[in-house]
């Protein structure tokens, strides 16, 4: 046996670990941790709310940085760089991938664990978070109702007002394409960009024309960095579904929603519909 004291033993020597911070920690400071921390406020002693309040609290920050990330390829489409639209939705996509792994943890919520703390939450729906709904619309999802349901929160409201004005991720893709001489219709770059965008066959012809060109080209790429995009977009909501249906069924939702039905209608509506509709032409 060896009866040297092992490392794990040894005592902490560097003194930038142990040196006492002037107030909260620098990263703290930085990461604001502490507020993080401060922010899960279980309403009963139900064991399984804990986990709820914080899975849904991380997708909020998952939707703010894919909200961050699209805004930054919006701008950079308008601007014509490709690239830095491509590094945007990229970084997009991994946001994504986590977003869509954020469920595990209330994934296998049964109706009795679910109930014990439901009623806590009142009226509170994942529905009314501002953040999804920015999401929404950068993909083209506009929505007048769901926008007015906000009016009671006025910088919120103004804020998602904004966004609902703006051209989507989508109409600037479109932009970009028109501008790099592919066939966009002048009736699509020209449309009311606050009305809810459901395709439209001139460009599933553009589509068509990126599709059946160069392999390599990189609006072939893009087009497949749009449909991963959508197909996790997609993936995510049908997993939101699957959830509720495990832990509630078939019941009213709170605030007055349908509940599943509602989820289901909207995990249907396609993101992206051209780029799924050209598929059948190739």
């Amino acid at each position: 046996m060896n009866d040297r004291t092992s490392a794990l033993d040894e005592p902490v020597t560097d003194d930038a670990l142990t040196r006492p911070f002037a107030g909260a920690s620098p990263y703290d400071t930085y990461v604001h941790a502490s507020v993080l921390n401060s922010l899960q406020q279980p309403l009963t002693e139900a064991p399984d709310e804990m986990g709820f309040l914080v899975t849904t609290q991380v997708m909020e920050l998952w939707f703010t940085l894919i909200v961050h990330e699209w805004r930054t390829a919006r701008v950079a489409f308008a601007k014509d760089d490709l690239p830095a639209a491509v590094d945007a939705l990229t970084r997009s996509r991994r946001a994504l991938t986590a977003l869509a792994a954020s469920w595990a943890p209330i994934a296998a919520l049964t109706p009795a664990q679910f109930n014990g703390f439901r009623a806590a939450f009142g009226q509170a729906s994942g529905f009314q978070s501002a953040m999804y709904r920015h999401m929404e619309f950068l993909l083209g999802d506009k929505s007048a109702g769901l926008l007015r349901a906000h009016r009671g929160d006025p910088a919120v409201h103004e804020a998602l007002a904004e966004t609902y004005r703006e051209p989507s991720l989508y109409d600037e893709v479109l932009g970009y394409l028109h501008r790099q001489g592919l066939p966009v219709p002048r009736h699509v770059r020209e449309r009311d960009v606050t009305s809810p965008y459901t395709g439209d066959p001139g460009v599933v012809e553009t589509w068509r024309h990126v599709y059946t060109g160069e392999r390599n080209h990189p609006h072939l790429a893009l087009g497949e960095l749009l449909t991963d995009i959508a197909e996790l977009v997609t993936r995510w909501r049908f997993d939101h579904v699957l959830v509720v249906r495990r832990a509630m069924g078939a019941k009213p939702g709170s605030a007055g929603s349908a509940g599943l039905a509602w989820l289901e209608q909207r995990a249907a509506r396609p993101v992206f519909p051209d780029l799924w509709e050209v598929r059948g032409d190739l």
